[in-house]
């Protein structure tokens, strides 16, 4: 196959890939993050490698674009963006505890966590989840078809159908920035029940 018939082909499994997001979870996590608005909480997200990414780059999203369409902003943090933390956390201690120490020190009941995974089985990923669904937040997963260790501690689970990296983070990413501009476009979200 040549170049051009190759790229042909990854769109065109893109576009598959994105005709499966179920998008009865992603209205009920933008139904989660409106009662996490309305309450004031606090929302942590955090990945690793390209999820780290995009986990700061939701977190700037709904932090900036969708809180300046609103009467108050979101309360929003993305774990993966104090690398002296993260680097002491991981020397110190252990890189499976980078995320959920971050948590015992800000995260309180009610809170709302989300990570994005491809796997579904990074240790780190799994610690947080679990300890935050024992001290009552509400957990969401954004993983690939592996599913892995996630999936168990998610309140809220959203397949993402595919394990190839590049599409299940684009994907994953297109899930991000839907959960924006439900706020961003549709303003009267953070009002209704819709």
């Amino acid at each position: 196959m040549n170049v051009s018939g190759w790229m042909t082909d990854y769109v065109a499994r893109q576009q598959a890939l994105l005709s499966t997001i179920d998008l009865d979870v992603v209205e009920a996590i933008v139904g989660v993050l409106r009662d996490a608005h309305r309450e004031g909480r606090q929302v942590f997200v955090f990945g690793n490698g390209g999820n780290a990414a995009s986990a700061s780059h939701f977190a700037t999203d709904l932090g900036k674009g969708a809180s300046d369409m609103l009467n108050m902003p979101f309360r929003v943090m993305s774990l993966n963006d104090n690398v002296p933390w993260l680097s002491a956390i991981g020397n110190d201690y252990s890189f499976a505890d980078v995320f959920v120490r971050q948590l015992r020190n800000y995260a309180r009941p009610g809170d709302v966590i989300i990570s994005s995974s491809v796997s579904g089985s990074s240790e780190n990923l799994v610690r947080a989840l679990a300890w935050a669904q024992e001290n009552q937040m509400t957990t969401v997963a954004v993983i690939g078809a592996k599913r892995g260790r996630m999936a168990e501690y998610a309140d809220h689970l959203l397949v993402i159908g595919d394990t190839h990296y590049g599409r299940v983070e684009d994907a994953q990413m297109t899930v991000y920035h839907m959960l924006c501009y439900a706020f961003m476009e549709l303003p009267e979200t953070a009002e209704s029940g819709a």
